[in-house]
């Protein structure tokens, strides 16, 4: 693979603490996505806000305005990754799709690609700067753009099940899986407008616990344990 679209659970990085950082799990995301990089991968990264908030929660907003600060909290959690990351020898740059002052860069096609071509470990922050989308959505809008050759999904749960595993103790686990059946069973690996985008432009996704050692490696060698979803 040339170029990926990594996908990170902001709860999934907060580990046991369920909010904020979980240090020891970003330092390990880092040395994975570094041994990616240090390979010759490209390497693109969105990351979810629920470790800080979740606006599709929140009863007594409007919903834009629930959404503008989710999509803030992705800001946060992509400057704290990205320093992480940093620290652990790699480049790296921040894209909003709106203005952040000093703390991003304004997202391009061209000022991404520009960031790849020198090695850089790009983060795609703040959503799709739209209310009423998703983090989901916004993973495979970047990711159909860049061209990654496949979406990463880095989850707090080790697949796609046919129903829910933490209520349903026989639920069973997909090895492999179509977008279409994904649409049509309703199995919430990422939303319907996700979902659907994946489909129209045949974007694979790989779903995997981020917990599991050594996870991410393991879904770009092949030494896979999650969930194929295909087009």
């Amino acid at each position: 693979m040339k170029r990926v679209l990594l996908k990170l659970s902001g709860e999934a990085l907060a580990g046991e603490k369920k909010t904020g950082f979980d240090e020891p799990t970003v330092i390990e995301v880092a040395k994975q996505v570094k041994s990616l990089a240090d390979k010759g991968i490209e390497v693109g990264i969105v990351i979810g806000g629920g470790n800080f908030w979740r606006g599709r929660t929140s009863e007594r907003m409007e919903r834009s305005k629930a959404d503008q600060i989710g999509m803030l909290a992705t800001v946060m959690n992509c400057i704290y990754v990205s320093e992480v990351f940093k620290n652990e020898g790699m480049k790296c740059a921040v894209l909003t799709p709106f203005e952040c002052g000093s703390f991003t860069k304004l997202y391009s096609l061209d000022r991404a690609n520009k960031y790849f071509e020198k090695g850089m470990v790009v983060f795609f922050a703040g959503g799709t700067g739209h209310p009423y989308f998703s983090t989901d959505t916004a993973t495979v809008l970047r990711a159909v753009e860049i061209h990654a050759d496949v979406i990463l999904l880095a989850k707090a749960v080790d697949g796609v099940y046919d129903s829910d595993p933490k209520t349903n103790p026989n639920a069973k686990r997909y090895d492999e899986v179509t977008i279409s059946e994904v649409i049509d069973k309703k199995l919430a690996v990422v939303d319907l407008t996700a979902s659907i985008m994946c489909m129209e432009q045949k974007m694979p996704m790989y779903v995997f616990a981020l917990q599991e050692e050594n996870s991410i490696v393991k879904a770009i060698s092949g030494n896979f344990n999650g969930t194929k979803v295909i087009c």
